[in-house]
Order: structure tokens, then C-alpha cells, then sequence
């Protein structure tokens, strides 16, 4: 059994707007294992990259904060941290790779500036040997004449090529867990399929746990080894990748994955889900995607199922099969 590197339990994270309190995380609970790679899924607004930034300590104070739960790391309770802890963790033993590389990348710097710091930081390096640093990196995650693009600055650079300059900086220190949020969104197919091969070479070479997230199932099918699906800040079914895939279990799960065009089928349009994901509130009832679902009864509305399932880890949180059904009715 491999060990667990992250342990989310019962997160919740709020945010404070001019509709009151929002609890964008409402009571997750996962866990990462060493050499894994755990696919987080859904809409925007589910509370993906809300998990994800609440992992590495950056929701903004205010009007963010985390109410309740614990996210440990190697054991560690990181919730309780000071800011001046967390940065000791944040980019060496836990590193991001964030969606958007031009808007995380400092347009004044050079790309070797921006890598070098990390390891200048983290490991105490000299400017030297985190140039020296920067160059392998650069060449590892497969930037062609590396020691010339050390001294271009990011506009010089392809979204591709900017992309794999943000998973260099994020793998320079050896992170324990690597968290990637929609690593391959606005990239064309080619590169979207470079940059996932580079990924998993990574972490098989590594063993580093990887927490991928994305609305893309066809990313998930080919990294992912277990997958959690959330909907309106809650998790609704988890399990191995091949359970979600053969055997969906929730009505939303079933959605997405019939949203997906198949290259054998011809239709005269494509299938999506109808409405969309509710406006999150501090008085919501019920089952979160009732308003939305084919298959809703009475019960969906007043009451929330728990998150249920088999000792194999396949767990759904729908009525239609809680074993608490009838004392809920």
C-alpha cells in the first residue's frame, strides 16, 4: 500500500460577497497516496481550484477563509500554519502548476530569474548553480536550446513552450505532491498530448503524487488512476478510474461522461446537461443537482444523501442507492 502524501478532511472554505457567506468547499474529503494520481472533476464552480488553492494556503484573507476541516500533509496539519511556514512548504515540497502560464509568469523577468528563485529560496542555492539548475530543468521537461530560452522573457515564448517552463519551475525542487489545475486548457491537441506524456513520465520516474484537475474526462481516462467528482462544492462519487468509467454511479457522473462525442457515433446534436450549476448559499437543502436530474424524487429535494458505497472505494452520494432512503422519506 503506498502512503498517503495529502488528507483532506471535511474541508469547508467560505467566501465572503454581497450575497453573504458562500461556502464555495462544502465538507471534502480526499486523499492523495504516494506515486498516485487522483483526477478532480467537474464544472467551474464546483470547487475544484478552490480545493486546490486551499491546499497550498492562498485563498485570499478576506474575503476567503477555510471554516472547518484539516488538510494534512505527510501527516502535518497545514491549516493552522503561519504564512511564514506555509512558504517553506509551498514550491518545494508542495508545487503548482496553475492554468494559465502568461498570467503566472512575471512578464518583467526572465525566465531564468523566475526558475532560479525557487531553488535559490528552497534550497539556498547560488545564482550559479540555480542557473546551472534552471538550464537541466528547462532541457528535462523537453525545451529545445535551453540555455538560449534561460534569457528570453515569457512573451517570447509559445503557450506550449510557456507551459512547460510553469512545470520546470514547479518540479525544480522535487515536490511530494504536484498539483496540476487544467494544465492542458487553451492548448491545441499536439501539445495537450506532449505536455501529458511529460506529466506522467514524471510521475512514474518520481513517484510524485499528483493531483490533476480538470473538466476534461478524456485527461482522466488517460492519467488518472482514482477520480473524485464534485458538484457544487461537494464531492459526489469517487472511485478507481475504470469504476467511473464502467459503472458511473451518479446521475451527474452519468451526465458528463455522455457529454463526451464518441468518433462511431453520428448525432444530430451533442448531449449536455441541462441548467447549470446552482448559485451556492449557506441554506442549501437537499440533493445540490436534484434541479438538474432525470431521475430526482421527493427525498433529493429535502434531504442530502451521505457519500456511500462498496469496500472496493466506488462511492456515490445519490438517493437512489442510500441504504438510509426509507427513515429519510
Amino acid at each position: 500500500m503506498h502512503e498517503s502524501v495529502l488528507e483532506i478532511q471535511d474541508l469547508h472554505t467560505h467566501f465572503i460577497t454581497s450575497r453573504g457567506e458562500i461556502p464555495a468547499v462544502d465538507g471534502v474529503s480526499l486523499t492523495v497516496r504516494s506515486g498516485e494520481v487522483l483526477g478532480v472533476v467537474g464544472e467551474s464552480g464546483c470547487g475544484k481550484s478552490v480545493t486546490s488553492l486551499s491546499v497550498l494556503g492562498l485563498i485570499p484573507k478576506p474575503p476567503g477563509r477555510i471554516v472547518n476541516g484539516s488538510i494534512r500533509f505527510k501527516g502535518r496539519d497545514l491549516v493552522p500554519l503561519p504564512e511564514r511556514e506555509m512558504r517553506k512548504i509551498r514550491g518545494d515540497r508542495i508545487s503548482m502548476i496553475f492554468q494559465e502560464p502568461m498570467s503566472s509568469l512575471n512578464p518583467l523577468l526572465t525566465i531564468g530569474q523566475q526558475l532560479g528563485e525557487t531553488v535559490r529560496i528552497h534550497k539556498g542555492a547560488s545564482r550559479k548553480e540555480a542557473r546551472k539548475h534552471s538550464v537541466e530543468m528547462l532541457a528535462k521537461v523537453g525545451i529545445p536550446r535551453p540555455e538560449s530560452v534561460i534569457d528570453e522573457y515569457p512573451h517570447q515564448l509559445s503557450g506550449g513552450m510557456r507551459q512547460r517552463v510553469m512545470i520546470a519551475m514547479a518540479i525544480s525542487c522535487s515536490p511530494e505532491l504536484l498539483i496540476a489545475d487544467e494544465p492542458t486548457t487553451a492548448l491545441d491537441v499536439t501539445i495537450q498530448a506532449q505536455i501529458l506524456d511529460l506529466l506522467r513520465q514524471l510521475n512514474e520516474e518520481n513517484g510524485t503524487a499528483m493531483m490533476m484537475i480538470t473538466h476534461d474526462l478524456g485527461v482522466v481516462a488517460e492519467m488518472c488512476n482514482r477520480v473524485v467528482v464534485m458538484y457544487a462544492g461537494k464531492i459526489v462519487e469517487e472511485g478507481e478510474t475504470e469504476q467511473i468509467f464502467d459503472n458511473p454511479m451518479h446521475p451527474y457522473t452519468q451526465g458528463l461522461l455522455r457529454s463526451i462525442p464518441l468518433m462511431n457515433e453520428s448525432v444530430d446534436r451533442l448531449y449536455s446537461i441541462p441548467g447549470q450549476v446552482p448559485a451556492m448559499s449557506m441554506d442549501m437543502q437537499g440533493c445540490r443537482f436534484a434541479d438538474r436530474c432525470e431521475h430526482a424524487m421527493e427525498v433529493c429535494r429535502g434531504h442530502l444523501p451521505e457519500l456511500e458505497g462498496e469496500d472496493s472505494g466506488h462511492r456515490c452520494r445519490c438517493w437512489l442507492y442510500s441504504s438510509a432512503k426509507e427513515g429519510a422519506i
